[in-house]
């Protein structure tokens, strides 16, 4: 185990003591219909609950939070950590700038715009968006927050898996979608510190998947990135990346999933869970989907990571209306 997933772990704890009166602890829900037909145990822990809709508020609080000073902060999102981070400036008196991609969601955009904060739209994909807000701090004195690339965003992140261990008394396994690697990096360090023999299963999306190639070459590499439903995993990750040695320390089995597989899976939840989630959420089910008869008799959590869907991706998507 890496000296850092430890160290990850205990960040976990203590940004837990932050950030406990600014977020909901989300209930962990026993599906309907998912794995009844082998005697599974599949349980969602249901982050498409939280305040904003997202996990992204427990990072984005986590760093806030531990930010002793007033500077001028400046961050870049898919849509959902600037919604977080949006949020815990709103609550915590901070002043935060917001790079996102131009391609966002209608509904993530329109979400982030009611906390009053700057938002600034630049680039065809996150990563252009990341590379602008870094731009931006460099040469007008803000603070960068990256959106998954920082110890605070990580342990708030790992607050997930602190609330499973006290929700689930036995966790075989934890299927987390991965983009940059913040959720999976938090999560499987708290569940390797205290749960060591529960499996972690990163889940990709086969469009967008530099942390899933970089996992594979134990290194940094460059992807090209295409549209996804998952467009919260969208983007790539940095040169300094923290994410990828704890990924690679605490993910068993990477999963990579087609745009087919996310959208049957967002169907699964619309009509047998009978729950609207975001493409990135339904991707955890599809790496499940994969593996499941694998994992027959045991109990497993999906993490529901958001659900900041518009309107039209689930006319389109879901309804195919």
């Amino acid at each position: 185990m890496s000296n850092k997933v430890p160290e990850t772990a205990a960040g976990a704890v203590r940004a837990r003591v932050r950030i406990r009166d600014h977020i909901y602890q989300t209930p962990l829900i026993p599906a309907r219909q998912v794995g009844k037909d082998d005697g599974s145990s599949v349980l969602f822990k249901a982050e498409n609950f939280q305040l904003t809709g997202s996990f992204k508020i427990r990072g984005a609080m986590s760093k806030l939070s531990a930010q002793s000073h007033d500077s001028r902060l400046i961050t870049a999102s898919s849509g959902n950590h600037g919604i977080g981070a949006a949020c815990a400036a709103k609550a915590l008196h901070k002043d935060v700038t917001v790079v996102l991609p131009e391609t966002v969601s209608k509904a993530k955009l329109e979400k982030l715009q009611t906390y009053g904060v700057k938002v600034i739209l630049h680039g065809a994909e996150t990563g252009l968006a990341e590379q602008h807000a870094q731009h931006l701090a460099t040469s007008e004195n803000y603070t960068y927050i990256s959106p998954y690339n920082d110890p605070d965003i990580i342990a708030g992140q790992g607050t997930i898996a602190l609330e499973l261990l006290e929700q689930c008394k036995k966790i075989d396994n934890v299927f987390v979608a991965m983009g940059g690697g913040g959720l999976v990096s938090g999560i499987g360090s708290v569940m390797k510190a205290f749960s060591p023999e529960t499996r972690i299963y990163g889940v990709s999306a086969s469009n967008s998947k530099a942390l899933a190639e970089s996992i594979a070459a134990r290194h940094v590499v460059e992807t090209e990135h295409h549209p996804t439903l998952a467009d919260g995993v969208a983007g790539g990750i940095d040169d300094d990346t923290v994410t990828l040695p704890l990924a690679m320390a605490v993910i068993d089995q990477v999963i990579e999933c087609n745009e087919s597989e996310i959208q049957s899976a967002l169907k699964t939840f619309a009509f047998e869970e009978n729950m609207i989630v975001e493409g990135s959420a339904a991707l955890a089910l599809a790496g499940y989907n994969k593996v499941a008869k694998t994992l027959a008799g045991q109990t497993s959590i999906l993490i529901l990571c958001g659900a900041n869907v518009s309107r039209e991706l689930v006319l389109k998507e879901i309804l195919g209306s």
